[in-house]
């Protein structure tokens, strides 16, 4: 957790003050804008879209719901509203420009955060009814990647706006993963 709010906390940092990480960031996001096949670029970036990423999530609530979860989709749910009151008004408060605008309020990226919270959060519910349980988080984080790569080739959004995103959304994940755990261990007591 503390990993998370350390960078975090830097990445912000660098981005309002206008650090060297900032500067880096730019050149990068310059050198790589516009890379890539235009459809799948933006197929990619489409992935953070809230008519895309909110449905996968809701399929996964009800999944849950339907084999008896209660507290993992509330806690699901609750993970996924938390999203917009932390990332409306972080964007308000940097205000930084986009890569191919001059209108602000780009980092962090709310389709990033949209992304892995939904993604991540549908895995975690599921996860526990497929044979490798692995594959459901793996599956999430490429999608995640995924959609943070098309976001940067697109020029939605600069690299660090993505990854700002995904440092705050490991700090919402995180006690969904953590309460996840606790919970299969009570249920299912060592032999």
């Amino acid at each position: 957790m503390s990993s998370f709010l350390a960078l975090l906390a830097l990445t912000t940092w660098q981005v309002a003050a206008d650090g060297p990480l900032r500067s880096l960031d730019e050149r990068t996001g310059w050198a790589v804008v516009g890379h890539g096949p235009a459809r799948l670029t933006e197929f990619l970036a489409d992935l953070g879209n809230m008519q895309v990423a909110l449905p996968v999530l809701g399929c996964a609530l009800v999944w849950a719901l339907v084999h008896g979860q209660r507290r993992e989709p509330l806690c699901a749910a609750l993970t996924m509203a938390a999203v917009p009151l932390l990332v409306v008004p972080l964007k308000a408060w940097i205000a930084r420009p986009g890569p191919l605008t001059e209108a602000t309020g780009y980092y962090p990226s709310g389709h990033a955060a949209t992304a892995m919270v939904a993604y991540g959060a549908a895995a975690l519910l599921t996860a526990r009814y497929t044979r490798r349980a692995w594959m459901m988080p793996v599956a999430a984080s490429v999608l995640t990647t995924a959609t943070g790569i098309g976001l940067v080739l697109r020029g939605y959004h600069w690299p660090l706006d993505v990854l700002g995103s995904w440092f705050l959304c490991g700090l919402l994940l995180l006690p969904l993963c953590l309460g996840r755990g606790a919970g299969r261990r009570l249920r299912h007591p060592p032999k």
